[in-house]
């Protein structure tokens, strides 16, 4: 993009989920869209409608915290409504934009996008693939996912996984794999670990675990709790946190009965549903170090937000996750589905008092998670 002319700024509409939706992709578009504004005239484009009840049966808005809020979006697609995508389509293209930049990670959202990239005619196209396909695939994915990402000039990826899954659908696609971005959104007090810590009833000398995020079995929480008795033997104090929505009381159960099977039930605070944006912080800022021990992943909007707090992790070898995370030095990057070497690596941190030292290198790594970078990968992949 050749910004010399700052007579006319370039157009950008921006389509994704933003405030009200709730999740890390309505956090992620909603950065996007401040990064992308400083330079370019952004528009932001959203859902009137994202998710029949029948694919998603708990609320999809949260009001709450308007501090992800996207001035002037306009809420112009239904996403199961046929009609309705030719009339956003023919809305997009009055606006003339230069660019059109769509978050993509999910086959639901293909017949939509399929329809609505063939009515914006010759205009060029940007995907940012979250997911390439999604993490729990079905039959047709791959067809449906192949027929929309056609459409695209250009790709954004997040991970080697994700490239390589690129390559197999489209195999000359112009693409460029960028870090995740930090979500530093979420400091609206910029919290003690102490205060944190007192709002959530944690003693001083606790050694504080953090898993959070929606409980789902590819996020491998089994294995940090059959990681735990191995860590609470050789580590005092121990605690840790579950944070996020199980999705379902049976799916909670399962987990509760193999706490009771590892005898760590005492070792583990559950604080089950969907945590609003402003209630984020006492969580990250109260913990000593965040464990994402995932069986299979692309990237992970948790880690980002660890960083954003300057906390260190604990992930496994799988999708993006060592991409991100320098091991031994803003973390540990260990085995998937491997419990004693999950444990190994939180008991060390704790036995090495890696946290000063962890922490001033998340600080120093921040550069590489800047978004000012993320509008430089738009811009690279937008020229010629």
């Amino acid at each position: 993009m050749d910004m010399s002319n700052e007579a006319r700024k370039e157009k950008i509409v921006l389509i994704g989920p933003v405030y009200p939706y709730k999740g890390g992709i309505s956090h992620y578009t909603g950065m996007m869209y401040r990064a992308l504004s400083k330079k370019y005239q952004t528009y932001m484009v959203s859902y009137s409608f994202q998710y029949p009840k029948l694919l998603y049966k708990k609320e999809q808005r949260d009001y709450t915290n308007d501090s992800f809020r996207v001035e002037d979006t306009k809420y112009w697609i239904h996403t199961a409504n046929p009609v309705n995508w030719i009339h956003a389509a023919s809305k997009i293209k009055k606006l003339q934009p230069d660019l059109v930049i769509i978050q993509w990670w999910h086959p639901y959202f293909a017949p939509c996008y399929w329809t609505l990239t063939r009515m914006l005619g010759k205009l060029k196209i940007l995907f940012v693939c979250h997911n390439v396909f999604p993490h729990e695939r079905f039959p047709m994915d791959r067809m449906l996912t192949k027929m929309v990402l056609k459409r695209g000039n250009a790709f954004i990826v997040q991970s080697g996984k994700d490239a390589k899954d690129l390559q197999t659908i489209l195999p000359g696609a112009k693409y460029e794999q960028a870090v995740h971005p930090t979500y530093n959104a979420f400091k609206f007090e910029n919290m003690s670990k102490k205060k944190a810590r007192e709002l959530l009833d944690i003693t001083e000398k606790e050694k504080v675990l953090l898993f959070f995020g929606f409980v789902r079995e590819y996020k491998g929480l089994k294995y940090l709790i059959q990681a735990l008795p191995r860590i609470t033997e050789k580590c005092e104090d121990v605690r840790l946190f579950v944070v996020g929505d199980f999705g379902s009381a049976e799916n909670r159960e399962v987990y509760e009965k193999l706490m009771e099977e590892n005898q760590v039930k005492d070792f583990v605070t559950i604080c089950d549903g969907y945590i609003p944006d402003r209630e984020i912080e006492k969580y990250f800022a109260a913990c000593d170090l965040v464990v994402l021990p995932y069986v299979s992943a692309t990237q992970s909007g948790i880690v980002q937000i660890a960083y954003g707090f300057e906390k260190p992790v604990v992930v496994t070898n799988v999708g993006g996750l060592p991409d991100v995370v320098e091991d031994g030095k803003t973390g540990y990057v260990v085995e998937p589905e491997n419990p004693v070497a999950l444990a190994d690596a939180v008991v060390r941190y704790f036995a090495e008092n890696r946290e000063e030292e962890f922490e001033e290198n998340v600080k120093k790594e921040a550069y590489r998670f800047d978004w000012d970078r993320m509008v430089e990968t738009v811009e690279r992949l937008n020229q010629g």
